[in-house]
């Protein structure tokens, strides 16, 4: 913390000539590169994780239940979205984004090489690293990438954000299959390392690409003052002094097991975000009309937080169907069941020009569904998802194997869904934003995951052995269904709070 901005020695403006990235700037290609191995990285690690939390002793693993496991990764991919809230606001008051993308690519390089070290702690004091790293990356990174462009009327700047979204999709293809097959035919932890030398990879290239970056990427854009600081460090010393106090208590009395650290963030995972919501909207500053649309904006809140409960579960519930109950070849061709995990993404870039397409063209017909119908399809899909899910479980009866194809239909169906959703979600967060929030409410969608993950992991430790049955999925999938039919037949009523947005 010693500086707030780095020094830029002789960059050139981006909106110089030169060499281009596909007619992009230069650092396009940077970034494009530092997020493809970071999310190589993580999405190759989240392939093999529950994975690992399950598999026996015997086998190198940590022999839990799959109802913890799958409670363990939700709360962690939670805590990512959650941490990308203040991975901002350190941004925004410290080091800039550029510095505090490099921060951050080192916590998260050090927290994979800390779960390549086969010892328990270590494995959760890196998923809290990783967690936190993701958080201050996740948060500045895309914000860099349109600092590459003149404004927001630059004609480059949608295609620079598709350049970009291409390469967060390739390291999450790329990953699962690399770490993936590492991690299940040599040893779990050789897996951790090589995501470790992912991000390693990643954070080279963004440290000797960084001179490409615009000067706008190192400024702190609301610099926090003398006092503000000793009040926040004050503060943040009376937490960590007070949770020091509780757990060392429940250390000392032999009372301490994982559930003592799922529950609080689960809890706070839910609270946060009503938090955030509740003081929008008694916020004496906002309009009604700006109220009346945070109201509104509260029904996609829900209906997302929803959706993310179940489609996250893909690493999860889903992730360890494909290893118990789902045969490891079709046509011939054998695979590891984290290479499941690489469908989703594959799965986007195939549909999603078809989705943009789609929506204009609709459109131009005075057919595109609103925004309210779209929130309600993907809530209809993700929970149909489910249902097929709960038909490829009772397949799975007896110990038989189902093939791949049941798998391979879940997540075309989820990809489906998310498109329907999550692009909308986006969209309509920017829209709904009161002028005095307009930063801050795109922190507030992600928040949504992170509510959806805590409540899974809430029901997943209740649970316990039960997670991952037939009524298991069926109850989540009928759930899905029902809030989807309900947003549909309410949509005028929210049509009506969110005034002239539609």
């Amino acid at each position: 913390m010693a500086s707030t901005t780095l020094d830029l020695g002789t960059q050139q403006p981006t909106s110089s000539g030169g060499k281009t990235f596909f007619g992009h700037p230069r650092g396009l290609a940077n970034l494009f590169m530092t997020e493809m191995w970071e999310r190589f990285s993580f999405y190759g690690m989240r392939a093999v994780l529950v994975l690992y939390l399950v598999a026996s002793t015997s086998h190198g693993g940590l022999g839990y239940s799959a109802g913890l496991a799958a409670a363990i990764y939700s709360v962690y991919n939670a805590m990512v979205y959650l941490l990308a809230l203040p991975g901002g606001w350190i941004a925004d008051r410290f080091w800039g984004p550029r510095k505090t993308v490099a921060v951050g690519g080192c916590i998260i390089m050090l927290g994979h090489f800390l779960l390549a070290v086969p010892a328990t702690v270590s494995f959760f004091a890196g998923l809290a690293l990783i967690a936190v790293g993701s958080g201050l990356l996740k948060a500045n990174i895309s914000t860099m990438v349109g600092h590459l462009y003149d404004g927001p009327n630059d004609p480059r700047r949608d295609g620079g954000f598709t350049v970009f979204y291409m390469g967060i999709n390739l390291g999450a293809l790329i990953g699962p299959l690399a770490i993936g097959t590492v991690a299940q035919s040599v040893n779990w932890h050789l897996g951790f390392a090589l995501a470790g030398v992912g991000m390693a990879l990643g954070l080279g290239q963004y440290l000797l690409g960084s001179r490409h970056l615009d000067a706008r990427s190192s400024q702190v854009s609301s610099p926090i003052t003398p006092a503000e600081k000793r009040v926040i460090l004050r503060k943040a010393g009376l937490w960590a002094a007070a949770a020091a106090v509780f757990y060392g208590v429940v250390c000392g009395s032999g009372h301490f097991t994982i559930s003592w650290a799922i529950w609080p963030l689960s809890i706070a995972g839910i609270l946060i975000p009503a938090f955030y919501i509740r003081r929008m909207l008694a916020d004496r500053e906002l309009t009604g009309d700006e109220k009346s649309k945070v109201r509104g904006y509260v029904w996609f809140f829900v209906a997302a937080a929803a959706f993310w409960m179940i489609y996250d579960q893909s690493g999860s519930t889903l992730n360890i169907f494909a290893t118990q109950n789902t045969a490891s070849s079709l046509f011939g061709v054998h695979f590891f069941s984290s290479w499941f995990q690489s469908l989703n993404p594959l799965y986007i870039m195939v549909l999603a020009p078809v989705f943009a397409w789609l929506w204009v063209a609709l459109s131009r017909r005075a057919k595109n569904p609103s925004t309210t119908m779209k929130f309600a399809i993907g809530l209809l899909l993700i929970g149909l998802s489910f249902l097929v899910m709960m038909l490829a479980m009772a397949a799975a009866t007896g110990g038989t194997k189902v093939t791949p194809l049941w798998l391979a239909l879940v997540y075309l169906v989820q990809t489906v869904g998310e498109l329907s959703l999550s692009p909308v979600g986006l969209s309509v967060t920017t829209k709904l934003a009161p002028a005095k929030y307009a930063s801050q409410m795109m922190g507030v969608w992600f928040l949504a995951v992170t509510a959806g993950d805590c409540v899974a992991a809430m029901v997943q430790l209740v649970l316990g052995d039960s997670t991952g049955t037939t009524w298991y999925f069926a109850s989540q999938g009928v759930l899905a269904i029902i809030l989807g039919i309900a947003l549909a037949f309410s949509r005028k009523r929210v049509n009506k709070l969110l005034g002239d947005i539609h």
